[in-house]
């Protein structure tokens, strides 16, 4: 490990180092998951198995959200016209 390196992964640095974004759009246009499964499968399977936590908020070409997460909370909010708006912190 180079000497500027620290042994505790930086925050968000495992969703770089497992493309996350990338394996999202992958898993809906070659795998033809929805919005949703590709996010859980990501979040809560490929994340974890590196050591991460933590959360994403996707949002397809339809409007569709996703905020799927693996950590005890994740601040969010979001609200579609017309609606009421959807506020959270941990797992409802």
């Amino acid at each position: 490990m180079p000497a500027w390196r620290s042994p505790v992964p930086a925050p968000g640095e495992v969703f770089m180092r497992t493309l996350a974004a990338y394996d999202i759009a992958a898993l809906m246009e070659y795998g033809q998951l929805s919005l949703y499964s590709a996010c859980e499968r990501v979040v809560m399977e490929k994340l974890p198995a590196l050591g991460g936590s933590g959360g994403l908020i996707a949002v397809d070409r339809e409007g569709n959200v996703v905020l799927p997460f693996n950590s005890e909370g994740m601040y969010r909010a979001w609200c579609y016209a017309g609606d009421t708006p959807t506020i959270g912190i941990y797992r409802e």
